[in-house]
């Protein structure tokens, strides 16, 4: 049997192993910004039993594990290349459709549900967020790294340590998080109501599918990336 451990940390567990991501958000365990917690935490938090979730990632694991890089094995300007290529892309191809569907159901069926114009301007904002916020990565924090990692001792920075922008993508990453768990409530839990129409049904499995992604894309930077990155430039200055 496949061991895992219910004091072992959240973040920990999806690294080693991406397809257990789907089953904690299954759970409604947050593994990203919540990595940090130990398995028995982050059950108490959701609710769910330990026991029980366990059985099921092992389950997870002793099936064939979709084929996921081993983020662990890269360096740190492969995984920065790895994230804007999987996830920066995702959210920009996303966006255009998704703004879409949520205009187009707050516009028809607001009438029978306030809350989904709440949906439309809670998607714009996190979209809003969401682009300030990879600008600032591509632009500032992911250049630094690569540059890091290409010199042999630490660069004088203009912001000193990388632990200065890296701590300010975590709080925005943090303010993400809420966005998402508001949308999740507005669409209690990403189910569209029996009369819903396809369209209905497009936006909220559309919306599902991009929190998934923002909590695998948040994980990878926010336990592997900037962690990596820290002790590089520590090992850099001494």
């Amino acid at each position: 049997m496949i061991e895992i451990h219910r004091q072992e940390r959240v973040g920990d567990l999806v690294t080693r192993h991406p397809s257990l991501s789907k089953s904690f958000a299954q759970a409604g365990i947050d593994f990203c910004c919540g990595g940090g917690r130990t398995l028995d935490e982050a059950c108490r938090e959701a609710g769910c039993e330990p026991e029980e979730l366990l059985a099921d990632l092992r389950r997870t694991l002793s099936r064939d594990e979709a084929q996921e890089p081993d983020l662990r094995a890269m360096s740190l300007t492969q995984l920065v290349e790895h994230i804007l290529e999987q996830h920066h892309a995702y959210l920009r191809t996303e966006h255009p459709h998704l703004d879409m569907l949520t205009e187009k159901v707050a516009l028809v069926h607001g009438s029978k549900d306030d809350r989904l114009e709440a949906v439309r301007l809670e998607f714009i904002g996190l979209f809003e967020e969401l682009f300030d916020h990879m600008a600032k990565e591509e632009q500032v924090l992911f250049p630094m790294i690569c540059q890091l990692e290409a010199s042999d001792r630490a660069p004088d920075f203009h912001c000193g340590s990388l632990a200065n922008p890296i701590g300010q993508m975590e709080r925005e990453h943090e303010a993400v998080g809420s966005a998402l768990r508001r949308l999740r409530a507005l669409t209690d839990g990403y189910q569209a109501p029996d009369w819903a129409c396809n369209t209905y049904r497009a936006m909220v499995d559309g919306l599902a599918r991009l929190e998934h992604d923002i909590h695998v894309h948040v994980h990878k930077e926010n336990n592997v990336l900037h962690p990596a990155a820290l002790e590089l430039e520590a090992r850099r200055q001494s």
